[in-house]
């Protein structure tokens, strides 16, 4: 920084190429020698009313007697000043930081020092329910965009000084501000260490979103269909998560949470889990592991019954089944492929289309690739029924959507070019890939490989509060868990 306050302004200036929301307010503070100062803010960052109460009217009316700068400058910061987040910076890089963030800074002529006050007032979405995470009876309270709000979320549920919060800045073009979130006590080091160096080492120019770093914090990302890396919009989980010795990355800008390690068997839990009683949450899970297989194989294994083995086909579903397939023109195999393709882009469609439109893709969807179709002999009814019961089903867990939807596809093309083996091959693989796949050296199918008995209190059944409560399993305590 410099001593001048026009150098300052000009440098200011400078970088940010003279943008129309770059706004600069000089003042001449009253004293015995008038000195001059700046008030220098990105419109819209900052509110007028707090940036009025908290800087500019106890500037204009408090009367220095001093004369040196370094002196009124100090006098500004210990007595006029009524804003309760105060910092003192010296370098530019901080200036641009703090002012994007919605701080205003003060300059005053003839000291290298400026004070970054806080008086943000940028327009943000309120705190509400997620959607992507709906419980029943669990808290409707979600994460939104703005960071410290959703630092708050996390500290009004764990009222303890054992919670910290490190500030990372990543993207050397967005310069987006990061928390990383844990508990001293439950963490592991290593995990820790790992997790730091590798948002270091993150070469993005921006960072806008939760899935920008996924790659970044996994381990052989490439080489797996399944994510080491959860993504969560609920205070309460992340809460529940890091208990656990998990680490969670909060992003500003986006309301989604980064939680890592993740493991495979989270995908089937929930909040509401640990509302229900025990006999209603071990249903719910085991309805939702037998909802993904069924997601996955059906479509695979219906096609390779038809083409290779109709006689695992009871009698009667035999004989209709063969009477639909005769009377369409498509092999089976090409014909599961092209209804499951025609729902899919109608999926993204309607996710993609304004809301008022969703019913007339609905409508659509059910007259064009239902009702006419199969009236006109193009698909056959029971091909239908199939897709349809394992597209329902993949919504049951729809945080492994995208895994679901790209197994089903070579499930389909493994049964139709090689029948049941060559499902069997490709199931043997996928599990092949998934032992070896680690979270920040945690092994990603824990705790079922490596097995673990105590863990599987919570894997497909979930125990009792007073067992639950007793000790918590920490993360790093897993069989086989790497010290990295």
């Amino acid at each position: 920084m410099y001593n001048s306050l026009k150098e300052n302004i000009s440098a200011l200036k400078k970088m940010f190429k003279n943008s129309a929301d770059f706004t600069v307010r000089e003042m001449n503070l009253k004293g015995q020698c008038s000195i001059k100062s700046a008030i220098i803010t990105i419109e819209g960052m900052c509110g007028k009313d707090t940036l009025a109460l908290s800087l500019i009217n106890p500037l204009l009316d408090y009367y220095f007697e001093c004369q040196n700068p370094d002196e009124i400058f100090d006098t500004i910061k210990n007595t006029v000043l009524t804003s309760s987040e105060i910092v003192e910076f010296t370098t530019i890089d901080e200036a641009i930081s703090f002012s994007t963030s919605g701080f205003a800074l003060l300059v005053v002529d003839g000291c290298s020092r400026m004070l970054a006050i806080g008086a943000q007032g940028f327009s943000f979405r309120s705190v509400s329910e997620p959607e992507s995470e709906v419980v029943q009876r669990g808290c409707r309270e979600g994460f939104t965009e703005p960071l410290r709000i959703n630092m708050t979320l996390i500290r009004r549920r764990i009222k303890s000084p054992d919670l910290v919060f490190e500030t990372v800045t990543s993207g050397y073009s967005s310069n987006t501000q990061m928390m990383i979130c844990y508990l001293q006590n439950s963490v592991s080091k290593q995990i820790l260490k790992a997790i730091r160096e590798r948002l270091e080492n993150c070469n993005l120019k921006m960072i806008l979103a939760s899935g920008y770093l996924s790659e970044y914090l996994e381990d052989n990302s490439s080489n797996s269909l399944f994510s080491g890396v959860g993504i969560s919009e609920r205070p309460d989980t992340v809460c529940g998560k890091l208990s656990e010795g998990r680490v969670a990355i909060l992003i500003d800008g986006t309301p989604s949470v980064i939680i890592i390690p993740h493991l495979f068997v989270e995908e089937f839990q929930s909040v509401d889990d640990y509302s229900n009683r025990p006999y209603y949450a071990a249903f719910i899970r085991i309805l939702k592991y037998i909802s993904f297989f069924i997601a996955v194989f059906l479509p695979g294994i219906y096609t390779a019954f038809a083409q290779f083995h109709p006689e695992y086909f009871p009698t009667g579903l035999l004989v209709k089944t063969s009477d639909s397939l005769s009377q369409t023109p498509l092999p089976v195999t090409l014909e599961v492929i092209l209804i499951t393709f025609i729902y899919e882009v109608m999926r993204e469609a309607g996710l993609r289309i304004p809301k008022p439109l969703g019913h007339a893709v609905s409508i659509v969807g059910a007259l064009v690739i239902g009702e006419s179709a199969v009236s006109a002999g193009i698909i056959s009814s029971s091909t239908l029924m199939v897709v349809a019961t394992a597209a329902i089903c993949s919504y049951v867990t729809s945080a492994l959507y995208p895994p679901i939807m790209v197994l089903r596809f070579f499930c389909v093309i493994a049964g139709g070019m090689f029948g049941l083996w060559g499902i069997v091959l490709l199931t043997c693989g996928v599990l092949v890939n998934m032992c070896s796949k680690t979270s920040v050296g945690v092994p990603y199918m824990s705790s079922l490989a490596p097995f673990s008995w105590r863990s599987m209190r919570d894997v497909f059944v979930r125990a009792d509060w007073k067992s639950l409560s007793k000790r918590t399993i920490k993360v790093q305590k897993f069989p086989e868990t790497e010290e990295i």
